[in-house]
């Protein structure tokens, strides 16, 4: 699935790196605590998530994910949009809560990539 593909599947609005909504991303994980994301999460390509401040950009990096999505309406601050630009990495935003998201890009074929 192609990062453009998220957007129309989630109604979500891009924040930065428009240029790069060609990529094709495989895995996705939503949660709110990034210790889980570090803890249990392999191989993933998209981090859906409503907590917002830096750490969020920082573990997807760590993580090698392409591509934030804020969930419940969430809007990143100016300083996070900037550092996931630096990082090349994709921050859509959309209204939908998390479980809902996860589900719409579950159906649309796209998979968890968490190591268990």
């Amino acid at each position: 699935m192609k990062i453009k593909d998220i957007i129309d599947i989630l109604d979500a609005e891009i924040m930065c790196r428009d240029d790069l909504l060609e990529q094709e991303l495989h895995t996705a994980c939503g949660s709110d605590m990034m210790s889980d994301v570090l803890a249990f999460v392999k191989e993933q390509a998209v981090l859906l998530t409503g907590l917002v401040n830096p750490q969020v950009v920082r573990t997807a990096e760590m993580m090698d994910m392409h591509c934030i999505v804020f969930v419940r309406g969430k809007r990143p601050r100016l300083d996070m949009i900037e550092l996931a630009e630096d990082r090349d990495m994709v921050m859509l935003c959309t209204n939908l809560e998390m479980f809902t998201a996860c589900g719409k890009l579950y159906e649309a074929g796209l998979r968890g990539g968490s190591g268990k």
